[in-house]
């Protein structure tokens, strides 16, 4: 039986509807007032609660999922397998692709691949190259597929991709010299904040994303936007280690 007022020529919505909510806790004047005060929902040196699973993906050879607050992402790894379109290489290749879903930002991103994919995946391929030892991998290529859920800032996307990439490599059983970890870190005020927010990298002087192999001390990657000066950058990198 037909139902009443139903039709069919058309996409009919759900039965119920709510408005949607916003949320005003970090009002945009609100943080412009606090720039030179203390951070208001976390210390300067305090990031956010990170969830990280891998082997999420049974397909992959390599898999894991990253979550910090509002920022969520998928990764997964594909190889080490034969390259037959490209000449004969003694090291092996490590491939990176970034996607945004179309609803992972406040603006609704179209779902074809844009300057700014390909600028955060060249700075992950960038970390994670020199953790890995493609020279054991001649004539052979390893595709990393990163897919952001959710994004709370690029600079976020990029640390917690990093975190993820290098999780799901080391999943895939992949030799590797360590473990490539990364965090963001913004000067705002007089106070350096780690893992900020979009708000708060927003109404920063500068922000920089540095990525590192803890178990051997080195830095792998280096990503800086804005005006930091040299002893603020110098700064950041005890407090990531």
């Amino acid at each position: 039986m037909a139902q009443a007022g139903f039709d069919r020529r058309r996409i009919n919505g759900p039965d119920e509807s709510y408005p949607p909510t916003f949320d005003t806790e970090n009002d945009t004047e609100d943080l412009r007032w606090k720039l030179g005060h203390p951070r208001k929902t976390r210390k300067a040196t305090d990031i956010r609660p990170i969830f990280l699973q891998s082997g999420l993906i049974d397909q992959a050879n390599g898999s894991a999922y990253v979550e910090t607050e509002r920022t969520k992402l998928a990764c997964a790894v594909y190889g080490p397998r034969q390259s037959k379109n490209s000449a004969y290489n003694e090291k092996g290749k490590l491939n990176v692709e970034v996607k945004f879903t179309p609803f992972s930002c406040e603006r609704r991103r179209a779902p074809m691949r844009d300057a700014e994919d390909r600028s955060l995946a060249f700075a992950i391929q960038q970390a994670l190259v020199p953790s890995v030892r493609l020279e054991l991998l001649p004539k052979s290529t390893i595709d990393i597929f990163l897919t952001v859920i959710e994004a709370d800032g690029i600079e976020g996307c990029v640390a917690s991709g990093i975190v993820a990439a290098s999780t799901a490599l080391a999943d895939a059983g992949i030799e590797m010299i360590g473990l490539v970890m990364s965090c963001a870190a913004s000067v705002v005020g007089q106070e350096t904040w780690l893992d900020p927010t979009e708000e708060e990298v927003r109404f920063a002087q500068g922000t920089l994303v540095l990525s590192c192999m803890p178990a051997l001390s080195s830095v792998t990657s280096v990503w800086q936007s804005g005006q930091m000066k040299p002893e603020e950058v110098l700064a950041v990198r005890p407090l990531v280690l």
